[in-house]
């Protein structure tokens, strides 16, 4: 009985946890996207109009001041305040956001104006995401109600956090109206090979073909993954002659199209001409970019009733790079979608597209979508930016030297006084170099300074840095260069440093430091290094030093002076028991002179009575028998 019993209650089991697993997957794959909307320098919640819209009071900002805001767009976020981060907070200002699930995000940052008269009213200023610069803000950026109103991006984030930082370029204050950071489908917009972790894909244009204005998808609530998306209207690009189609009949999304498309996104399209049947669009680029160009189609020409009736092919800056395109037979049938995507490497400041009909006399077409292709940055070690936050608080670093982000992307970026290297092998930027000399540096160097494990060079001179010298210093083998004069240093030279074989120059002169040179650096001194101790009062044991004493450990050092408190308590006690001995017997000869002469009257008056006693005795002599016993006093 004790074999079915127990094989029933590991069924028991098993079933109960591949239930957990089954449930677990499940709220997963119906859990709501991530969302997070920040309005900047904002106090309070806010909801904007029409569509009720969350946005979240202002956090995760590194520094920076709130005021209120002029929106330079029709398109961007009714909201009313702006953080701006003047160049006094330092020159690299970002927002760190937590808690952020790991997956692929659409993280989009609208750009506001300070609504005092007195500022710039268009600052330029760059906009890196996780590390890697994405996009600079170029003059009159704020008189276009198009895409340069904002910056999208799409990028995977692993870390569970998101990091959005601004760069001062010297033209004006950067100043930030809204974030979102919004998760889309994990395989959204794969373009194919290069596609992933690897890359990040920044909006340079999306024109929604059919539409006569610009237009966040049908409202600003968006669609359910990925948010709502800005759709430039063919105003500014479509061609006077051309059609324009609308049907109000559903739109068949097929599997090869994600569902975070909207389905109006096909419900209009344009339609050339007879008088012009190639339809064109030509747009401005940055040259020498690869950009992944997403090209949208429904057939919703009710001329159109099956396949073979529309045949195009479609060039991209004159190469053909889809040929014959049926829409009804690639999509499946009458007003169902379909998504094409080309990527190609631009060198010129121009990208056209062109359609060019081969059955049939028009073409159709319903948006496009164009992304720079850009290369994300490797990052720092977690382990030596985390090392640097901490020596930027333990030295009190100015707010100018800013030192928020990473400290070594993007490399148009890195940190003041930080030297950077890149190791290939390890795909990460490491910490080689620290000038920070002459900067009114205070407080002390804290031990986590030996994390920064790839340093060859650190100069710290002429500033007041105080306390002892880190022994943690003797851990970074790779450490060339240490330059900590003139300082306020005290105590002795670690020992450890001693262990530094790739020293070269050590300069620890007009400090406050005592004690014996370790000998393992004298030694250094034969291996021409260059070591200068001088202005160090208490220093000594090497050439150009004074001579040392019988040398004694730090035990031996606290027990001498421990004796020495001892003897001189001691001699104290002894000094006041003398003390006291010598006033009691001066008290007591005090006395003894005052009562003298009272001493010397009282010995004379007994003298008299006892020879007045012997003479009166012989005058009444009588027997012992006739007076009786001799009575004593």
């Amino acid at each position: 009985m004790r074999r079915p019993l127990s094989l029933l209650i590991f069924l028991l089991v098993f079933l109960a946890a591949f239930s957990d697993v089954i449930s677990t997957n499940c709220f997963f794959m119906n859990a709501a996207p991530y969302a997070l909307r920040i309005s900047c320098g904002a106090r309070n919640d806010v909801h904007t109009k029409p569509t009720n819209t969350f946005w979240y009071r202002d956090f995760g900002y590194s520094g920076g001041y709130f005021t209120n805001a002029t929106r330079p767009s029709f398109i961007s976020p009714p909201l009313d305040t702006v953080r701006y981060f003047p160049l006094s907070v330092g020159p690299e200002n970002c927002y760190h956001i937590e808690r952020v699930p790991h997956g692929h995000y659409s993280i989009r940052i609208f750009f506001g104006l300070v609504k005092d008269p007195t500022f710039d009213n268009e600052p330029l200023f760059d906009v890196s995401i996780e590390g890697t610069l994405v996009y600079s803000l170029q003059s009159g950026w704020s008189n276009h109600d198009d895409e340069q109103a904002f910056v999208e991006s799409l990028v995977f984030l692993n870390d569970g956090t998101a990091s959005i930082c601004f760069h001062s370029t010297g033209h004006g204050d950067p100043a930030v109206l809204s974030i979102e950071i919004l998760q889309v489908g994990n395989n959204a917009y794969n373009f194919g090979l290069g596609w992933g972790r690897g890359t990040i894909l920044r909006t340079h244009k999306r024109l929604s073909c059919g539409a006569e204005k610009p237009k966040f998808d049908v409202d600003y609530n968006g669609d359910h993954w990925g948010g709502d998306r800005f759709w430039n209207s063919i105003a500014t690009f479509g061609q006077s002659s051309d059609r324009i189609l609308s049907t109000k009949n559903s739109i068949k999304l097929s599997p090869k199209v994600p569902n975070y498309y909207p389905e109006a996104l096909y419900q209009t399209g344009l339609l050339s001409t007879d008088n012009q049947p190639d339809l064109t669009y030509t747009m401005d680029v940055d040259p020498n970019r690869n950009y992944s160009i997403w090209l949208h189609f429904a057939e919703i020409d009710p001329s159109v009733t099956g396949e073979g009736k529309r045949v195009f092919d479609i060039l991209i800056n004159g190469d053909t790079e889809f040929q014959e395109v049926d829409i009804v037979k690639m999509s499946g049938g009458i007003n169902s979608a379909l998504v094409l995507n080309k990527t190609v490497p631009v060198s010129g400041r121009s990208l056209t597209i062109t359609l060019s009909p081969v059955k049939g006399s028009h073409a159709i077409i319903s948006a496009i979508e164009i992304f720079e292709i850009v290369n994300a940055e490797a990052k720092t070690s977690i382990e030596e930016v985390s090392a640097l936050q901490k020596l930027k608080t333990a030295l009190g670093l100015p707010l100018r030297f800013g030192w928020n982000g990473d400290p070594c992307v993007p490399q148009q970026h890195p940190w003041s006084g930080v030297d950077c290297q890149f190791d290939a092998t390890k795909v990460k930027w490491f910490i080689d170099g620290l000038v920070l000399d002459n900067q009114g540096l205070k407080g002390f160097l804290p031990d986590d300074i030996s994390k920064l494990s790839h340093l060859q060079h650190m100069n710290l001179s002429e500033n007041s840095i105080q306390g002892h010298i880190p022994s943690s210093l003797g851990k970074i083998a790779s450490l060339e260069v240490l330059d900590l004069s003139y300082n306020l240093f005290n105590g002795s030279i670690p020992e450890s440093l001693g262990g530094l074989t790739s020293i070269r120059i050590l300069n620890l002169n007009g400090n406050s430091l005592s004690g014996k040179v370790p000998a393992a650096l004298g030694g250094r001194l034969l291996h021409r290094a260059s070591f200068n101790f001088t202005d160090n009062d208490g220093l000594c044991g090497i050439p150009g030093l004074r001579t040392c004493g019988p040398h004694l450990s730090a035990g031996a050092k606290i027990g001498i002076a421990l004796g020495a408190c001892a003897g001189l308590l001691l001699i104290a006690t002894c000094l006041t028991c003398w003390w006291k001995r010598r006033q009691n017997i001066l008290r007591t000869r005090q006395i003894a002179a005052r009562a003298a002469p009272y001493a010397k009257a009282r010995t004379h008056y007994s003298r008299d009575v006892q020879l007045t006693r012997h003479n009166n005795g012989h005058e009444n002599a009588r027997t012992a028998a006739e007076n009786g016993p001799i009575l004593l006093s």
